[in-house]
């Protein structure tokens, strides 16, 4: 089978992660390394050889690669707030595109995206991994299976440490993220429009700035990302989701909750945080709860990940089988999972939260 080349652009951790769930599948290789930072590009570079990968070209700058030449897919890994304009060069080649969430952060930057796919054929995927994690995909399966009758309420709770530290630390500023709820909470909108398979129509936020970061000062600016917030979002099919977000609650345990109540029982994924932030703890796994409305014990399913993906990353394994299937829509042109239609709903779910929190008022999405 034929080498498939992949280029990264943006190589801080979550590259990385990527870097080392790609080495993971069958005749694969990293040829382009974009990334502007000396530090990261040099052990991002460091990591994919060691994984196997000895023929790649480095930049700092994508418009100094032959992009003709260099490679057969394209993982955007960059800043939030470079996506768009990453996108706006990259799309026109044609090429397979994996680009991480948040698709963007601003309406504008919706609008520039969906007119730039209506003039392509090659495939973009855009990455949310939570729909890829095993104990998510198995509640996703069970609730269309119908374990629990027909869906009526679908809750998300997370509980779980900061912001992480990035280069330059440009994840500390809604200007550059799109807010907390496009930058964190679109992974869970997105799995709302999953769920629900329903249009979002309104959106109601309470949050704030409370605890995290407030003693950082950036040329005299106190960061502005929420870390904590309420949000429900009411969708066109008479289905009501709530999101429940604290980022200040490092000894939460399990760190994710998705609960699904239906008229025939309750269904309840239960997802420990990544082990690196436990060391000392024993090994916890994830697990599916299953609660039949007669009072009874509840049937508990394990859900057990292979080692070799937890070590890859945060992300329960679920950022190698998104790659997995993202490699199958490259080789034999499956079909996307997570369209760029996807990846514009989630956002503009995340920015009328944002917006609900400055204004205090509920939000209509047209």
């Amino acid at each position: 089978m034929k080498n498939t080349r992949y280029a990264i652009v943006g190589a801080g951790m979550m590259g990385q992660e990527h870097i080392r769930n790609i080495a993971m599948l069958d005749n694969t290789s990293i040829s382009v390394i974009v990334e502007p930072d000396a530090g990261m590009l040099g052990s991002a570079t460091t990591l994919a050889r060691s994984l196997g990968s000895d023929k790649i070209t480095t930049s700092t700058s994508i418009a100094d690669v032959d992009w003709h030449t260099a490679a057969d897919a394209i993982v955007i890994v960059s800043p939030n707030h470079t996506h768009c304009e990453v996108l706006c060069e990259l799309m026109p080649l044609n090429i397979p595109i994996l680009v991480e969430k948040p698709l963007c952060t601003t309406t504008g930057d919706l609008q520039r995206i969906e007119s730039l796919m209506a003039e392509r054929s090659a495939p973009v995927w855009v990455a949310m991994e939570y729909r890829y994690m095993p104990p998510t995909a198995k509640f996703i399966a069970d609730i269309a299976a119908g374990r629990i009758g027909q869906l009526q309420m679908l809750s998300i709770r997370e509980h779980r440490y900061p912001f992480l530290e990035k280069v330059g630390d440009w994840n500390r500023f809604s200007e550059k993220t799109g807010g907390t709820m496009v930058e964190k909470c679109c992974h869970y909108f997105d799995l709302m429009c999953l769920i629900t398979q329903s249009e979002p129509v309104r959106i109601f936020c309470s949050g704030a700035a409370d605890v995290n970061h407030q003693s950082e000062r950036y040329n005299g600016r106190t960061p502005d990302i929420i870390d904590n917030a309420y949000t429900i979002v009411d969708f066109s099919n008479g289905m009501r989701c709530a999101l429940d977000l604290c980022m200040f609650a490092e000894g939460s345990e399990p760190q994710e909750t998705i609960t699904a109540i239906g008229d025939a029982g309750k269904l309840e994924a239960r997802i420990p945080g990544p082990d690196r932030f436990w060391p000392d703890a024993p090994p916890r796994h994830a697990e599916v709860a299953f609660m039949p409305r007669a009072p009874q014990p509840p049937i508990i399913e394990p859900v057990v990940v292979d080692e070799a993906l937890l070590a890859a990353g945060d992300h329960h394994g679920a950022t190698y089988y998104q790659h997995q299937k993202f490699l199958d829509t490259i080789r034999h042109a499956s079909p996307v999972e997570v369209t760029i239609q996807d990846g514009v709903r989630a956002v503009a779910i995340g920015i009328a939260a944002e917006e609900s929190i400055r204004t205090g008022q509920a939000v209509s999405l047209s």
